[in-house]
């Protein structure tokens, strides 16, 4: 499978702080990944390295072939990238930044451009100071994929946006995966959203990649169970997989990994008088998987694995 972003060991300090850790990654043609982690995790400075803007202290990575930081302005042009915060030159309109813009891509569709303007109702002739943050980030995304690029680089591209908002920008990128051979890759704070579009996801802790695998896959490897007790549940330190518990008054709530017959057995041990697997979504399973202190990799089939050559 064509691999479009790759990397190999990417690290980064700033100061004596490891930001990213050894990432060795591979995203396929056609993938939208959804690059998730909590704050401080290095999502952003991962995404600034494979613009080129950040320069690794250790390993590299490659977009589209070509080495990050020697991206040459052919490969540049078949890029989109949405910055985090959604930076715009103040002073211009829409109309001159699309203008500005279309210049260093061939590919630049004006037709499309303007279709995303109307959908947006944005304000053609309004300097970017003037609008709101919801309406910078739909003139980002128009100006981002108006350049029909092969890969589209967004760093929460919906922070700070109200729901409405967030959904018209999440309809127009599904109008994009839909365009063959499209390839997303994207880091959100807004889980519902990734859920949503995202068919495979990394998650960072601490710099490190604990996660890559089918955004589904992830979401099954993790099961709360939930025992309930006439009593006060009994002592229970540990289990293969355990990600996390909780112990309430007559109840005992675990997060397992890989759950199975093994683990239903164990638990029954414990005399409850039910037991009740409860799946969850990317929301909760995230927020218990961050939270653990023992964070396992799913079981992962060969056909889910993406393997970086070794360089």
């Amino acid at each position: 499978m064509e691999t479009v972003i790759s990397t190999h060991n990417l690290t980064k300090y700033y100061g004596t702080r490891k930001v990213v850790d050894s990432l060795t990654l591979a995203v396929p043609k056609g993938c939208v990944y959804g690059f998730l982690g909590r704050n401080g995790a290095g999502k952003s400075t991962t995404i600034k390295m494979l613009m080129g803007l950040v320069h690794p202290d250790r390993g590299g990575s490659e977009v589209l072939g070509e080495d990050s930081m020697k991206l040459t302005p052919a490969t540049k042009a078949r890029v989109a990238y949405m910055a985090e915060g959604h930076p715009l030159i103040a002073w211009m309109n829409v109309g001159q930044l699309a203008r500005f813009q279309s210049g260093f891509y061939p590919t630049w569709n004006q037709q499309y451009f303007e279709q995303l303007v109307d959908y947006f109702s944005l304000p053609g002739k309004l300097k970017i100071r003037h609008l709101s943050r919801g309406q910078r980030a739909q003139v980002s995304l128009a100006l981002a994929v108006a350049t029909d690029p092969e890969l589209l680089i967004l760093d929460d591209p919906t922070l700070g946006l109200d729901t409405v908002v967030r959904r018209e920008l999440l309809e127009s990128l599904i109008e994009i995966i839909q365009r063959k051979g499209r390839t997303i890759f994207f880091s959100s704070h807004i889980l519902g959203d990734v859920e949503r579009v995202a068919d495979r996801i990394g998650i960072l802790v601490d710099g490190i990649l604990r996660v890559d695998c089918p955004t589904e896959r992830f979401k099954q490897s993790l099961r709360k169970v939930v025992l309930e007790f006439s009593g006060p549940p009994p002592p229970f330190s540990d289990c293969r997989g355990l990600v996390g518990s909780r112990r309430l008054e007559h109840r005992l709530e675990l997060v397992i990994a890989n759950y199975n017959g093994e683990h239903h057995a164990l638990l029954e041990t414990l005399n409850p008088k039910q037991i009740e697997e409860v799946e969850m979504n990317l929301e909760d399973a995230f927020i218990e998987y961050t939270r653990g202190d023992y964070r396992p990799m799913p079981t992962l089939t060969k056909e889910e694995r993406h393997v970086v050559d070794p360089v």
